[in-house]
Protein backbone atom coordinates (compact mmCIF):
# COMPACT_ATOMS: atom_id res chain seq x y z
CA UNK A 1 0.00 0.00 0.00
CA UNK A 2 1.42 3.42 -0.96
CA UNK A 3 1.53 6.49 1.25
CA UNK A 4 -1.45 8.14 -0.44
CA UNK A 5 -3.63 5.03 0.06
CA UNK A 6 -2.64 4.89 3.73
CA UNK A 7 -3.59 8.55 4.08
CA UNK A 8 -6.98 7.89 2.47
CA UNK A 9 -7.68 5.05 4.90
CA UNK A 10 -6.74 7.27 7.85
CA UNK A 11 -9.04 10.00 6.55
CA UNK A 12 -11.90 7.50 6.21
CA UNK A 13 -11.39 6.55 9.83
CA UNK A 14 -11.51 10.25 10.77
CA UNK A 15 -14.73 10.73 8.82
CA UNK A 16 -16.39 7.81 10.60
CA UNK A 17 -15.28 9.10 14.01
CA UNK A 18 -16.72 12.54 13.20
CA UNK A 19 -20.00 10.96 12.11
CA UNK A 20 -20.37 8.87 15.26
CA UNK A 21 -19.60 11.83 17.51
CA UNK A 22 -22.37 13.72 15.72
CA UNK A 23 -24.76 10.81 16.34
CA UNK A 24 -23.87 10.70 20.03
CA UNK A 25 -24.92 14.33 20.42
CA UNK A 26 -28.49 13.61 19.32
CA UNK A 27 -29.26 10.37 21.12
CA UNK A 28 -32.94 10.58 22.14
CA UNK A 29 -32.58 9.46 25.76
CA UNK A 30 -29.86 12.04 26.42
CA UNK A 31 -31.93 14.71 24.67
CA UNK A 32 -34.92 14.00 26.91
CA UNK A 33 -32.76 14.12 30.03
CA UNK A 34 -31.33 17.48 28.94
CA UNK A 35 -34.78 19.01 28.54
CA UNK A 36 -36.79 17.16 31.20
CA UNK A 37 -36.30 16.86 34.97
CA UNK A 38 -38.45 15.13 37.59
CA UNK A 39 -38.25 16.42 41.15
CA UNK A 40 -40.74 16.22 43.98
CA UNK A 41 -43.49 14.71 41.80
CA UNK A 42 -43.14 17.64 39.41
CA UNK A 43 -42.09 17.13 35.80
CA UNK A 44 -40.11 20.06 34.42
CA UNK A 45 -40.12 20.27 30.60
CA UNK A 46 -38.25 23.22 29.16
CA UNK A 47 -39.44 26.26 31.10
CA UNK A 48 -42.78 24.69 32.11
CA UNK A 49 -43.68 22.47 35.04
CA UNK A 50 -46.34 19.81 35.47
CA UNK A 51 -47.23 18.57 38.98
CA UNK A 52 -48.18 14.99 38.16
CA UNK A 53 -50.42 14.28 41.19
CA UNK A 54 -52.64 17.07 39.84
CA UNK A 55 -53.50 14.97 36.78
CA UNK A 56 -55.94 12.08 36.80
CA UNK A 57 -54.04 10.21 34.07
CA UNK A 58 -50.71 10.57 32.30
CA UNK A 59 -50.86 9.10 28.79
CA UNK A 60 -47.89 8.68 26.43
CA UNK A 61 -48.35 8.52 22.65
CA UNK A 62 -46.10 9.04 19.67
CA UNK A 63 -44.38 7.74 16.57
CA UNK A 64 -40.95 7.77 14.95
CA UNK A 65 -37.70 5.91 14.47
CA UNK A 66 -36.43 7.21 17.81
CA UNK A 67 -39.65 6.28 19.61
CA UNK A 68 -38.22 3.38 21.62
CA UNK A 69 -35.39 5.23 23.42
CA UNK A 70 -37.62 8.30 23.87
CA UNK A 71 -40.32 6.17 25.50
CA UNK A 72 -37.74 4.33 27.63
CA UNK A 73 -36.34 7.66 28.85
CA UNK A 74 -39.84 8.83 29.85
CA UNK A 75 -40.44 5.59 31.75
CA UNK A 76 -37.09 5.99 33.51
CA UNK A 77 -37.97 9.56 34.35
CA UNK A 78 -41.52 9.34 35.70
CA UNK A 79 -41.92 5.57 36.13
CA UNK A 80 -45.26 4.52 37.57
CA UNK A 81 -46.81 7.93 36.96
CA UNK A 82 -47.47 6.75 33.39
CA UNK A 83 -51.02 5.43 33.19
CA UNK A 84 -50.82 3.98 29.69
CA UNK A 85 -48.99 4.57 26.43
CA UNK A 86 -48.68 3.60 22.77
CA UNK A 87 -45.75 4.56 20.53
CA UNK A 88 -45.14 3.32 16.96
CA UNK A 89 -41.60 2.54 15.84
CA UNK A 90 -39.99 1.12 12.71
CA UNK A 91 -39.60 -2.64 12.36
CA UNK A 92 -36.53 -3.77 14.25
CA UNK A 93 -36.45 -0.65 16.44
CA UNK A 94 -38.57 -1.95 19.31
CA UNK A 95 -37.71 -2.85 22.92
CA UNK A 96 -39.43 -4.07 26.08
CA UNK A 97 -41.01 -1.42 28.28
CA UNK A 98 -43.23 -1.63 31.34
CA UNK A 99 -46.15 0.75 30.79
CA UNK A 100 -45.75 2.02 27.24
CA UNK A 101 -46.58 -0.38 24.41
CA UNK A 102 -44.31 -0.20 21.38
CA UNK A 103 -45.94 -1.09 18.06
CA UNK A 104 -43.70 -1.86 15.07
CA UNK A 105 -44.70 -0.77 11.56
CA UNK A 106 -43.29 -0.03 8.11
CA UNK A 107 -41.30 2.96 6.87
CA UNK A 108 -41.16 4.83 4.47
CA UNK A 109 -44.36 3.37 3.01
CA UNK A 110 -47.04 2.81 5.67
CA UNK A 111 -48.62 -0.58 6.32
CA UNK A 112 -51.58 -2.11 8.18
CA UNK A 113 -49.63 -2.39 11.43
CA UNK A 114 -49.05 1.34 11.29
CA UNK A 115 -52.70 2.01 10.60
CA UNK A 116 -53.84 -0.13 13.54
CA UNK A 117 -51.31 1.56 15.85
CA UNK A 118 -52.36 5.04 14.68
CA UNK A 119 -55.99 4.20 15.34
CA UNK A 120 -55.09 3.04 18.86
CA UNK A 121 -53.10 6.24 19.48
CA UNK A 122 -56.00 8.37 18.27
CA UNK A 123 -58.47 6.48 20.47
CA UNK A 124 -56.22 6.86 23.51
CA UNK A 125 -55.98 10.60 22.86
CA UNK A 126 -59.76 10.84 22.58
CA UNK A 127 -60.12 9.19 25.99
CA UNK A 128 -58.09 11.95 27.63
CA UNK A 129 -60.09 14.46 29.65
CA UNK A 130 -59.49 17.97 30.94
CA UNK A 131 -57.66 16.66 34.03
CA UNK A 132 -55.28 14.46 32.04
CA UNK A 133 -51.75 15.01 30.71
CA UNK A 134 -50.74 13.60 27.32
CA UNK A 135 -47.03 13.32 26.52
CA UNK A 136 -46.42 12.96 22.78
CA UNK A 137 -43.04 11.69 21.54
CA UNK A 138 -42.32 12.55 17.91
CA UNK A 139 -39.27 11.83 15.76
CA UNK A 140 -38.35 11.35 12.13
CA UNK A 141 -40.40 8.77 10.31
CA UNK A 142 -43.48 9.57 12.36
CA UNK A 143 -45.53 10.46 9.29
CA UNK A 144 -45.19 7.01 7.75
CA UNK A 145 -45.45 5.22 11.08
CA UNK A 146 -48.73 6.89 12.06
CA UNK A 147 -51.01 6.44 9.02
CA UNK A 148 -54.70 7.05 9.76
CA UNK A 149 -56.51 7.66 6.46
CA UNK A 150 -59.40 10.08 6.44
CA UNK A 151 -62.85 8.51 6.20
CA UNK A 152 -63.44 7.17 2.69
CA UNK A 153 -59.74 6.80 1.90
CA UNK A 154 -57.76 3.57 2.05
CA UNK A 155 -54.25 2.76 3.17
CA UNK A 156 -53.41 1.81 -0.41
CA UNK A 157 -54.55 5.29 -1.53
CA UNK A 158 -52.01 6.77 0.88
CA UNK A 159 -49.29 4.33 -0.15
CA UNK A 160 -49.73 5.09 -3.86
CA UNK A 161 -49.79 8.82 -3.19
CA UNK A 162 -46.60 8.75 -1.12
CA UNK A 163 -44.87 6.57 -3.75
CA UNK A 164 -45.69 9.12 -6.44
CA UNK A 165 -44.44 12.00 -4.29
CA UNK A 166 -41.22 10.22 -3.31
CA UNK A 167 -40.36 9.48 -6.94
CA UNK A 168 -40.88 13.00 -8.33
CA UNK A 169 -38.39 15.04 -6.25
CA UNK A 170 -41.11 16.48 -3.98
CA UNK A 171 -39.73 18.08 -0.82
CA UNK A 172 -40.59 16.78 2.64
CA UNK A 173 -42.63 19.97 3.18
CA UNK A 174 -44.71 19.13 0.12
CA UNK A 175 -45.07 15.46 1.00
CA UNK A 176 -46.19 16.22 4.54
CA UNK A 177 -48.62 18.87 3.35
CA UNK A 178 -50.39 16.14 1.40
CA UNK A 179 -50.15 13.68 4.29
CA UNK A 180 -51.79 16.15 6.67
CA UNK A 181 -54.81 16.61 4.42
CA UNK A 182 -55.55 12.93 3.80
CA UNK A 183 -55.16 11.95 7.46
CA UNK A 184 -57.35 12.06 10.57
CA UNK A 185 -54.40 12.39 12.97
CA UNK A 186 -51.79 14.65 11.35
CA UNK A 187 -51.76 18.42 10.92
CA UNK A 188 -52.84 19.21 14.50
CA UNK A 189 -55.64 16.69 14.53
CA UNK A 190 -54.14 14.59 17.33
CA UNK A 191 -54.16 17.69 19.55
CA UNK A 192 -57.79 18.31 18.64
CA UNK A 193 -58.63 14.70 19.51
CA UNK A 194 -56.96 15.04 22.94
CA UNK A 195 -58.56 18.39 23.81
CA UNK A 196 -59.36 19.48 26.54
CA UNK A 197 -56.43 17.50 27.98
CA UNK A 198 -53.04 19.15 28.37
CA UNK A 199 -50.68 17.87 25.70
CA UNK A 200 -46.89 18.27 25.61
CA UNK A 201 -44.93 17.13 22.57
CA UNK A 202 -41.20 16.41 22.58
CA UNK A 203 -39.70 16.37 19.07
CA UNK A 204 -36.52 15.22 17.41
CA UNK A 205 -36.45 17.26 14.21
CA UNK A 206 -35.71 15.60 10.89
CA UNK A 207 -36.83 18.44 8.63
CA UNK A 208 -34.95 21.37 7.16
CA UNK A 209 -35.58 24.51 9.19
CA UNK A 210 -37.08 22.54 12.11
CA UNK A 211 -40.62 23.60 11.15
CA UNK A 212 -42.84 22.20 13.89
CA UNK A 213 -45.80 21.60 11.59
CA UNK A 214 -43.66 19.50 9.20
CA UNK A 215 -41.93 17.20 11.72
CA UNK A 216 -43.92 13.93 11.43
CA UNK A 217 -46.60 16.06 9.74
CA UNK A 218 -47.22 18.00 12.95
CA UNK A 219 -49.88 15.92 14.75
CA UNK A 220 -50.03 18.42 17.63
CA UNK A 221 -49.13 21.61 15.77
CA UNK A 222 -51.41 24.16 14.03
CA UNK A 223 -51.34 23.55 10.30
CA UNK A 224 -50.43 26.47 8.06
CA UNK A 225 -51.16 24.61 4.82
CA UNK A 226 -54.47 24.14 3.03
CA UNK A 227 -56.28 21.79 0.65
CA UNK A 228 -55.56 24.30 -2.10
CA UNK A 229 -51.84 23.89 -1.42
CA UNK A 230 -52.24 20.14 -2.01
CA UNK A 231 -53.76 20.71 -5.43
CA UNK A 232 -50.92 23.10 -6.28
CA UNK A 233 -48.35 20.46 -5.32
CA UNK A 234 -49.96 17.86 -7.59
CA UNK A 235 -50.01 20.35 -10.46
CA UNK A 236 -46.44 21.54 -9.83
CA UNK A 237 -45.07 18.01 -10.18
CA UNK A 238 -47.52 16.89 -12.90
CA UNK A 239 -48.80 14.17 -10.60
CA UNK A 240 -52.57 14.33 -11.08
CA UNK A 241 -52.60 11.33 -13.43
CA UNK A 242 -50.65 9.24 -10.89
CA UNK A 243 -52.67 10.09 -7.78
CA UNK A 244 -55.60 7.81 -6.81
CA UNK A 245 -58.96 9.21 -7.84
CA UNK A 246 -60.28 9.09 -4.27
CA UNK A 247 -57.39 11.27 -3.08
CA UNK A 248 -57.98 13.85 -5.83
CA UNK A 249 -61.71 13.94 -5.05
CA UNK A 250 -60.98 14.29 -1.33
CA UNK A 251 -58.73 17.30 -1.97
CA UNK A 252 -61.36 18.95 -4.18
CA UNK A 253 -64.04 18.40 -1.52
CA UNK A 254 -61.72 20.07 0.97
CA UNK A 255 -61.17 23.05 -1.32
CA UNK A 256 -64.96 23.34 -1.69
CA UNK A 257 -65.39 23.39 2.09
CA UNK A 258 -67.25 20.06 2.20
CA UNK A 259 -64.46 18.52 4.30
CA UNK A 260 -63.14 20.51 7.30
CA UNK A 261 -59.69 22.05 7.05
CA UNK A 262 -56.93 20.93 9.39
CA UNK A 263 -56.96 22.94 12.66
CA UNK A 264 -55.28 26.32 12.51
CA UNK A 265 -53.66 28.43 15.26
CA UNK A 266 -57.01 29.80 16.45
CA UNK A 267 -58.32 26.33 17.34
CA UNK A 268 -58.92 26.09 21.13
CA UNK A 269 -57.04 22.76 21.27
CA UNK A 270 -53.77 24.66 21.02
CA UNK A 271 -54.49 26.68 24.15
CA UNK A 272 -53.40 23.61 26.14
CA UNK A 273 -50.78 22.27 23.72
CA UNK A 274 -47.03 22.85 24.04
CA UNK A 275 -44.36 21.68 21.56
CA UNK A 276 -40.62 21.52 22.20
CA UNK A 277 -37.74 20.48 19.91
CA UNK A 278 -35.18 18.51 21.93
CA UNK A 279 -32.74 17.59 19.15
CA UNK A 280 -31.93 18.67 15.58
CA UNK A 281 -29.45 18.46 12.74
CA UNK A 282 -27.52 21.57 13.78
CA UNK A 283 -26.73 20.03 17.18
CA UNK A 284 -25.18 17.00 15.47
CA UNK A 285 -23.18 19.30 13.17
CA UNK A 286 -21.84 21.31 16.10
CA UNK A 287 -20.63 18.06 17.70
CA UNK A 288 -19.07 17.00 14.38
CA UNK A 289 -17.31 20.36 14.16
CA UNK A 290 -15.77 19.93 17.61
CA UNK A 291 -14.57 16.40 16.85
CA UNK A 292 -13.07 17.41 13.50
CA UNK A 293 -11.20 20.18 15.27
CA UNK A 294 -9.84 17.69 17.81
CA UNK A 295 -8.60 15.57 14.91
CA UNK A 296 -6.62 18.52 13.57
CA UNK A 297 -8.85 19.79 10.77
CA UNK A 298 -9.79 23.37 9.96
CA UNK A 299 -13.58 23.21 9.85
CA UNK A 300 -16.22 24.96 7.75
CA UNK A 301 -19.83 24.24 8.71
CA UNK A 302 -21.80 25.13 5.60
CA UNK A 303 -25.40 24.74 6.71
CA UNK A 304 -27.91 22.40 8.34
CA UNK A 305 -30.55 23.44 5.80
CA UNK A 306 -29.24 22.15 2.48
CA UNK A 307 -31.89 20.90 0.08
CA UNK A 308 -32.05 20.29 -3.67
CA UNK A 309 -31.24 17.57 -6.18
CA UNK A 310 -28.62 15.31 -4.60
CA UNK A 311 -26.18 15.07 -7.48
CA UNK A 312 -26.05 18.86 -7.91
CA UNK A 313 -25.47 19.39 -4.19
CA UNK A 314 -22.67 16.81 -4.43
CA UNK A 315 -21.06 18.75 -7.28
CA UNK A 316 -20.97 21.90 -5.15
CA UNK A 317 -19.32 20.07 -2.24
CA UNK A 318 -16.77 18.53 -4.61
CA UNK A 319 -16.04 21.96 -6.08
CA UNK A 320 -15.29 23.37 -2.62
CA UNK A 321 -12.90 20.49 -1.94
CA UNK A 322 -11.07 21.13 -5.23
CA UNK A 323 -10.89 24.86 -4.48
CA UNK A 324 -9.22 24.08 -1.15
CA UNK A 325 -6.59 22.01 -2.94
CA UNK A 326 -5.95 24.64 -5.61
CA UNK A 327 -6.10 27.94 -3.70
CA UNK A 328 -6.47 27.19 0.01
CA UNK A 329 -9.91 28.80 0.03
CA UNK A 330 -12.26 28.99 1.84
CA UNK A 331 -9.94 27.44 4.45
CA UNK A 332 -6.50 25.79 4.48
CA UNK A 333 -5.65 22.12 4.54
CA UNK A 334 -6.22 19.88 6.41
CA UNK A 335 -9.84 20.87 5.92
CA UNK A 336 -13.21 19.50 6.92
CA UNK A 337 -16.41 20.65 5.22
CA UNK A 338 -19.63 19.79 7.07
CA UNK A 339 -23.22 20.11 5.97
CA UNK A 340 -26.62 18.75 6.89
CA UNK A 341 -30.18 18.82 5.69
CA UNK A 342 -32.08 16.57 3.32
CA UNK A 343 -31.62 16.44 -0.42
CA UNK A 344 -33.87 14.69 -2.92
CA UNK A 345 -33.39 12.27 -5.81
CA UNK A 346 -35.31 12.37 -9.07
CA UNK A 347 -35.64 8.65 -9.72
CA UNK A 348 -35.31 7.83 -13.42
CA UNK A 349 -33.55 4.46 -13.18
CA UNK A 350 -34.43 1.06 -11.74
CA UNK A 351 -31.48 0.65 -9.37
CA UNK A 352 -31.19 0.61 -5.60
CA UNK A 353 -29.88 3.33 -3.36
CA UNK A 354 -30.64 6.48 -1.43
CA UNK A 355 -29.77 10.15 -1.47
CA UNK A 356 -26.59 9.71 0.59
CA UNK A 357 -25.22 6.93 -1.59
CA UNK A 358 -26.09 8.93 -4.69
CA UNK A 359 -24.33 11.96 -3.18
CA UNK A 360 -21.16 9.93 -2.63
CA UNK A 361 -21.30 8.45 -6.14
CA UNK A 362 -21.84 11.78 -7.86
CA UNK A 363 -19.07 13.42 -5.83
CA UNK A 364 -16.64 10.60 -6.62
CA UNK A 365 -16.88 11.44 -10.32
CA UNK A 366 -16.12 15.12 -9.67
CA UNK A 367 -13.13 14.56 -7.38
CA UNK A 368 -11.50 11.85 -9.52
CA UNK A 369 -7.95 12.76 -10.53
CA UNK A 370 -7.32 14.86 -7.43
CA UNK A 371 -5.48 13.75 -4.30
CA UNK A 372 -6.47 13.12 -0.71
CA UNK A 373 -10.20 13.91 -0.64
CA UNK A 374 -12.55 11.68 1.35
CA UNK A 375 -16.32 12.05 1.45
CA UNK A 376 -18.80 10.40 3.80
CA UNK A 377 -22.52 11.01 3.42
CA UNK A 378 -24.91 9.22 5.74
CA UNK A 379 -28.39 9.28 7.24
CA UNK A 380 -28.40 9.74 11.00
CA UNK A 381 -31.12 7.09 11.31
CA UNK A 382 -28.81 4.44 9.90
CA UNK A 383 -30.83 3.90 6.73
CA UNK A 384 -30.59 5.50 3.31
CA UNK A 385 -33.52 4.84 1.03
CA UNK A 386 -34.78 1.23 0.99
CA UNK A 387 -31.35 -0.18 1.90
CA UNK A 388 -29.45 -1.50 4.91
CA UNK A 389 -26.77 1.19 4.54
CA UNK A 390 -26.68 4.62 6.16
CA UNK A 391 -24.74 5.95 3.18
CA UNK A 392 -21.35 5.50 1.57
CA UNK A 393 -17.70 6.56 1.43
CA UNK A 394 -16.06 7.89 -1.69
CA UNK A 395 -12.63 9.34 -2.33
CA UNK A 396 -10.24 10.36 -5.07
CA UNK A 397 -9.45 6.68 -5.83
CA UNK A 398 -13.07 5.52 -6.11
CA UNK A 399 -13.48 5.93 -9.87
CA UNK A 400 -10.09 4.34 -10.63
CA UNK A 401 -10.88 1.35 -8.39
CA UNK A 402 -14.29 1.01 -10.07
CA UNK A 403 -12.74 0.98 -13.54
CA UNK A 404 -10.44 -1.88 -12.54
CA UNK A 405 -13.61 -3.85 -11.71
CA UNK A 406 -15.23 -2.83 -15.01
CA UNK A 407 -17.77 -0.68 -13.17
CA UNK A 408 -18.92 2.49 -14.93
CA UNK A 409 -19.87 5.06 -12.28
CA UNK A 410 -21.78 7.14 -14.83
CA UNK A 411 -24.06 4.23 -15.70
CA UNK A 412 -24.69 3.41 -12.06
CA UNK A 413 -25.56 7.06 -11.42
CA UNK A 414 -27.86 7.15 -14.44
CA UNK A 415 -29.66 4.06 -13.14
CA UNK A 416 -29.91 5.39 -9.55
CA UNK A 417 -27.98 2.28 -8.51
CA UNK A 418 -25.43 3.67 -6.07
CA UNK A 419 -26.03 0.84 -3.59
CA UNK A 420 -24.75 -1.90 -5.89
CA UNK A 421 -21.86 0.29 -7.04
CA UNK A 422 -20.56 0.82 -3.51
CA UNK A 423 -21.44 -2.72 -2.46
CA UNK A 424 -19.07 -4.06 -5.13
CA UNK A 425 -16.35 -1.69 -3.92
CA UNK A 426 -16.92 -2.47 -0.23
CA UNK A 427 -17.59 1.20 0.46
CA UNK A 428 -21.10 1.14 1.93
CA UNK A 429 -21.36 2.81 5.34
CA UNK A 430 -23.43 0.49 7.52
CA UNK A 431 -24.24 1.52 11.08
CA UNK A 432 -27.35 -0.51 11.87
CA UNK A 433 -30.29 1.20 13.64
CA UNK A 434 -29.04 4.32 15.42
CA UNK A 435 -32.25 4.98 17.41
CA UNK A 436 -32.21 8.62 16.32
CA UNK A 437 -33.04 10.65 13.21
CA UNK A 438 -32.03 14.25 12.49
CA UNK A 439 -31.66 14.13 8.70
CA UNK A 440 -28.33 13.62 6.92
CA UNK A 441 -24.68 14.45 7.60
CA UNK A 442 -22.09 15.09 4.90
CA UNK A 443 -18.40 15.14 5.73
CA UNK A 444 -15.75 16.20 3.20
CA UNK A 445 -12.11 15.88 4.27
CA UNK A 446 -9.15 17.36 2.37
CA UNK A 447 -5.48 16.83 3.26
Amino acid sequence: MNIESEKILAMRKDAAEIFYKALHAVQPDDAIRRHCKYEGKTLFIGNREYHLPGYKNVFVVGAGKAGAPMAAAIEDLIGESVTEGIVTVKYGHGSDLNRIKLKEAAHPLPDENGRHAASAIYNLAERAGKDDLVLCLISGGGSALMPFPYDGLTLKDKQDTVKALLSCNASIHEINTIRKHISKIKGGQLARAAYPATIVTLMLSDVVGDDLDIIASGPTVPDKSTFADCRDIFHRHNLSSRIPERILKHIELGISGLIPETPKSTDPAFNKTHNLIIGSNIESLFAAKVEAGHLGYHVLLLSSMIEGETRYVAQVHAAIAKEIIKTGNPLPKPACILSGGETTVSVTGSGLGGRNQEFALSASIDIAGNKNIVILSGGTDGTDGPTDAAGAFSDTHTVKRAEKLNLDPYQFLLNNDAYHFFQKLGDLFITGPTQTNVMDLRIVLVK
